[in-house]
């Protein structure tokens, strides 16, 4: 069994769900479960409507989503046969219906609520399973839609739910495993699932990988395929280095570092439930199928570079505290994290002296709460347009000399923070965000200039 994932790029139009159809075809004997994000950029466009809706921009919304409904109808009709249309305009209907009544509701109230938008941006992921698996079955495949609410169960945290892990196992084998048996394909919503109650819920953004590893640690899969728009995990973000390598083995540790600061080809969670199965990920690319990807597993390869590849993370705020009650002062850092822990915005980097302390976050959604809270005992101040750039790599822990490396390539350039010793696998800084692409070529040129065969492409 294997569980292979499609991202909203891989589905995106008539030709690409032709793709991912052909690419399914083909491995059929592995029992595939097959897990897709909405099409194209539907979620984007599904939380915009909401809040125009809100805003009392009613009929904008209404016709943006005439235009979505256009869109599905357009694409979906491509591959299917007269004899299909009726089915594929059932499914639309009753989903885009819901859809005009919710931003209805939206209109009526002002307000778009986290639990309306979980279940205005569900519908995507809702849609495209139901019409790939229609798809599918048209093209020769036993093809069964599994909703996907009715497999992941997860707690009440809105726009950002945490599975309830032995629930949602336990609901995977008895949902999939018994079409798998019957030598079916079952088609999957990812980014989606729901409370006990039935309350829709969603993971986060790019929780449809998040989808794939749960199902696949739920069942069992030999393996979880995570098909995208690039050739694997690469040395670093192609968009700012063409020359960037393609990784062919890296290990999960270096992976998820990879994927917490700022990878985009994996969802920072990904590998959570591959890590506890010990289920090895493979990274596609659905363009080019051709290509072996990226295997990821339990252990790190020996590779004769210090490092696997670079990250970099744009979005980020640096938060300044000052006070001279930290002068030996105990509990100070706990009363930081706890307004931070209050406010449910995560940390990513900290650095600390006598009488001041520095931290990063990514989502600045209640800052001003958050500071408001820290004045109370601290100066702070905040510095908006920064990125964290890290580089990654297992041979880290072992090789003296990296760090002056890296500053010693990025003369010129100003680093505000650095941390290192909180990971063996990373060294990660703090630029500004107009620093962040120069940074990332000085770096990729200084510790890629010859790439090990055995483990670049």
């Amino acid at each position: 069994m294997i569980v292979m994932k499609f991202g909203g790029s891989s589905v995106e139009s008539a030709s690409a769900i032709e793709r991912v159809a052909g690419i399914v075809r083909r491995v059929v004997a592995r029992n595939p479960v097959v897990v897709v994000s909405a099409m194209g950029k539907t979620t984007q466009q599904l939380l915009n409507m909401g809040e125009e809706a809100a805003a009392g921009k009613k009929e904008r919304a209404l016709e943006s989503l005439r235009t979505l409904r256009q869109m599905h109808e357009r694409e979906i009709g491509a591959l299917l046969p007269a004899s299909g249309e009726s089915e594929v305009r059932q499914i639309l209907d009753g989903h885009f219906g819901e859809m005009g009544e919710l931003l209805e509701q939206l209109s009526a109230e002002g307000e778009f609520t986290p639990e309306s938008v979980d279940a205005l941006s569900s519908y995507g992921e809702r849609l495209s399973s139901r019409l790939i698996a229609l798809v599918f079955s048209n093209v020769g495949m036993n093809a069964a839609h599994v909703d996907a609410r009715c497999v992941v169960l997860t707690d009440a945290r809105h726009k950002a739910a945490t599975p309830l892990y032995p629930q949602t196992y336990a609901r995977a084998r008895d949902k999939i495993l018994p079409l798998i048996s019957q030598g079916k394909v079952s088609v999957l919503g990812g980014f989606i699932g729901a409370t006990e109650s039935g309350v829709t819920t969603t993971l986060g953004r790019g929780g449809s990988d998040f989808s794939a590893a749960i199902i696949g640690a739920g069942i069992g899969a030999e393996e979880i395929q995570i098909w995208t728009d690039v050739d694997g995990v690469m040395t670093c973000d192609p968009k700012l280095v063409p020359e960037a390598r393609r990784v062919k083995t890296i290990s999960f540790a270096e992976a998820a570092e990879l994927a917490y600061f700022g990878a985009k080809v994996l969802h920072p969670s990904t590998l959570v439930p591959a890590i506890e199965k010990n289920i090895p990920v493979v990274v596609l690319n659905s363009r080019r199928p051709e290509i072996a990807g990226t295997r990821i597993v339990a252990e790190a390869v020996p590779c004769s570079n210090v490092i696997k590849a670079i990250s970099c993370k744009r979005g980020i705020y640096i938060v300044n505290m000052r006070s001279t009650r930290m002068l030996m002062a105990h509990g100070f850092l706990n009363r930081i994290f706890e307004i931070f822990s209050r406010a449910e915005t995560a940390v990513d980097m900290l650095a600390s002296s006598e009488v001041s302390v520095s931290l990063t976050i990514d989502d600045p959604a209640r800052l001003t709460e958050i500071c408001q809270a820290l004045r109370e005992f601290s100066d702070v101040s905040v510095e908006k347009d920064q990125a964290i750039v890290c580089i990654v790599g297992d041979n880290l822990r072992d090789t003296p000399g990296v760090a002056a490396r890296t500053f010693g390539a990025l003369q010129g350039i100003n680093i505000r923070m650095i941390s290192q010793g909180a990971s063996l696998l990373n060294l990660g800084f703090v630029v500004a965000a107009r620093d962040a692409e120069k940074t990332v070529k000085l770096l990729h040129q200084e510790f890629f200039r010859c790439a090990d065969p055995t483990v670049f492409d």
